[in-house]
């Protein structure tokens, strides 16, 4: 059995903690490095524009001078930690923050706002003015309706990509904290799901080989705890049922091979010589004998597999049951005489309607009176008893005969199955007709039950609906 759902876990763990690396460091460095940039870039550009509406307004304006710009300027750039300089429209660097008034005129090639785009800033070696790269921010100054300078803030880049990588380090540190919370979730996961899903399969393996013995050791209360609980009782349903199938194939088997046997045998004895003329109709007659007990069995085998299709269905009618049981008793007269065995029949009213198949109804209550015969001692009585209660009627079959030991009396249903105390007077039984009743009251929803004390008798109870309408 291939492990492969547990590596498949690992790997899944693994590959999300390296998808994690992999969008920080890219997707998530290059949004927060945007983030600080525009960030630093907004701060930057109201102090531009703050500059360029006071003071060197005021320059132009003729009110400061620009020795008196110079020093406020300068004690903002070393605030900001940036150059603040002032370029007209041409280019020319009127101040610079770094360097003193009275130093060379500085010309900016190729200076031209319209390259910042749509933006107020950008970034870059400012028309070759720095050797690393720098944040530049804009903001014109405007007098009379006239753009007479720019406000001009350079920063390095360097402390930007210093806080993008503080940022990005936090980020890490919650993927680690995120990786850690997954790897308990998967240690959790492994003892709580992995753990008891592998007791299952183990145990589903162990199913399909045939062993029904393994139980699974899982016990939650959960959907895996349900499912382990239904396996169990399904492999303990189909243990009972291998057990079931070994009894049936060995009871049939040896059911159907003693008829066989003595077929054959007295066969082979007539025509070899070794049985003599005279005596050949004795053992025909048993031969007979075996004959029709074997019919007997296929019957009952056909009438089992009947009542376990799906396409069997009943005959409902509303029949005196009263009047079934005298009928079926009458059908023992005969039989009765041999053994001297009466009946008491106590049955309530005259007439006692209920609704149900009356054929099978009747084989019932012959199955039942057969089997009390073949049980009763010599000189002996057997009850049969019709009750109403509750809407439901209850037939009584109560004999006085060997009675059914207490650990058998749940395995008298089961098929072929006969004790070890009938096995010597039940010559002609089947081991069938207790299974065939019990088929036919579930098929009517109704039930069945035996009440039996080994060495005292044995009586069989079972219910039919009552007739809705009373018939007179």
């Amino acid at each position: 059995m291939k492990r492969t759902l547990y590596p498949k876990l690992i790997a899944g763990f693994l590959i999300y903690g390296a998808i994690g690396v992999l969008i920080i460091a890219t997707f998530t460095y290059h949004m927060t490095s945007r983030y600080v940039e525009r960030r630093e870039a907004s701060k930057l550009y109201r102090e531009a524009t703050m500059i360029s509406s006071t003071y060197v307004q005021n320059y132009y304006n003729d009110t400061m001078t620009l020795e008196e710009i110079k020093l406020q300027l300068d004690t903002i750039s070393s605030y900001l930690s940036s150059e603040i300089w002032i370029v007209n429209p041409k280019g020319v660097v009127l101040l610079n923050t770094t360097k003193p008034l009275l130093s060379d005129v500085v010309t900016i090639p190729d200076f031209d706002v319209t390259d910042f785009g749509n933006r107020y800033y950008q970034t870059g070696d400012f028309y070759g003015q720095f050797t690393s790269e720098h944040l530049s921010v804009f903001s014109p100054v405007t007098v009379n309706y006239k753009v007479r300078a720019y406000i001009m803030i350079h920063e390095p880049t360097n402390s930007l990509v210093n806080t993008a990588n503080q940022l990005t380090a936090i980020f890490y540190q919650t993927l680690i904290l995120l990786f850690a919370a997954a790897f308990i979730v998967l240690i959790l996961f492994t003892y709580v799901v992995y753990i008891p899903i592998r007791k299952i399969t183990k145990a589903a393996w162990e199913y399909s080989s045939g062993n029904f013995n393994t139980k699974i050791a899982v016990n939650s209360g959960d959907e895996i705890g349900y499912l382990a609980a239904s396996l169990n009782y399904m492999a303990n349903e189909l243990h009972t049922l291998e057990e079931d199938q070994r009894k049936f194939v060995s009871n049939i088997s040896h059911d159907f091979r003693s008829p066989l046997t003595s077929i054959k045998g007295y066969a082979e004895a007539m025509l070899d010589g070794t049985i003599p003329l005279e005596m050949q109709e004795k053992y025909l007659n048993i031969i007979v004998f075996e004959t029709e007990r074997l019919n007997k069995l296929t019957s009952s085998l056909l009438e089992l597999n009947k009542f376990g299709s799906r396409g069997f269905i009943l005959d409902i009618t509303d029949f005196d049951i009263n009047y079934a049981v005298r009928m079926t008793v009458l059908s023992f007269e005969g039989t009765c005489k041999e053994k001297h065995i009466s009946f008491n029949l106590i049955l309530t009213g005259q007439k006692l309607f209920v609704s149900a198949d009356m054929s099978k109804i009747q084989q019932v209550v012959y199955n039942l009176i057969d089997n009390a015969i073949k049980f009763s001692h010599p000189d002996s009585f057997i009850t049969v008893e019709t009750t109403e209660k509750n809407e439901k009627i209850f037939v009584s079959v109560k004999d006085t005969g060997i009675g059914i030991p207490k650990d058998s009396i749940s395995k008298i249903w089961e098929r072929f199955y006969k004790t070890d105390l009938s096995r010597g007077k039940d010559k002609k039984g089947t081991g069938l007709g207790l299974s065939i009743v019990k088929e036919i009251i579930q098929a009517h929803g109704e039930n069945i039950t035996c009440i039996s004390t080994e060495g005292v008798g044995t009586e069989f109870i079972f219910s039919l609906p009552l007739a809705k309408k009373r018939q007179i």
